[in-house]
């Protein structure tokens, strides 16, 4: 259980801050930047949460609480060590991700095949839901940077790259369901 009893501690104000496992980096650490990045990724959905209902509602809110353990997840490095830890390492593990593949097939299955690329746009949910999307891609992008160094979850890369993919379905279902796509046109302003 988290305690947070005083917000600010003064112990980062020089540039650095404490990973999971204690261990401090500098605040521009490619591992905070990582899960910095989901933070901000967590921050969108809030947003997307204020359109949506029904079984997406529920769906991001599970995410969102999957987002916090990926952040647990990529702030602890040296996969090796977590059975010396002395308590359970929280790590994103591969029915979460199977979960998302259950929901991308659930969604996916009323909507119409693509026949051309869809602009970010329609309802506001689904323009929320693109935009949580391209964060998720830059969350992938800096996990993957972590995972290239052989010092990442590949649960937690193959989680962020799901992720995408179901926002992507979910933006299509919030524009009823692909009919109120924005369509792109090649070359339309020429």
């Amino acid at each position: 259980m988290v305690v947070l009893n005083k917000i600010y501690t003064r112990t980062g104000d020089k540039g650095d801050t404490a990973l999971s496992d204690g261990s401090r980096v500098a605040k521009h650490d490619p591992r905070v930047e990582a899960y910095g990045t989901v933070d901000e990724l967590n921050a969108t959905l809030g947003l997307c949460r204020l359109h949506a209902t029904g079984d997406l509602a529920e769906w991001l809110a599970v995410i969102q609480n999957d987002l916090f353990d990926l952040g647990a997840d990529l702030s602890r490095p040296n996969m090796a060590a977590d059975d010396q830890a002395g308590y359970p390492v929280l790590r994103i593990i591969d029915a979460q991700v199977t979960r998302l593949e259950s929901e991308i097939d659930a969604m996916n299955a009323d909507l119409q095949p693509l026949r051309s690329f869809i602009l970010p746009g329609g309802s506001a949910l689904s323009a929320y839901l693109h935009l949580s999307r391209t964060v998720a891609r830059r969350a992938e992008r800096r996990a993957t940077e972590l995972a290239a160094g052989g010092d990442a979850n590949p649960a937690a890369i193959r989680y962020l790259n799901r992720l995408s993919d179901w926002l992507f379905v979910a933006a299509r279902q919030a524009n009823e369901n692909g009919t109120q796509d924005v369509l792109w046109v090649p070359g339309a302003s020429r």
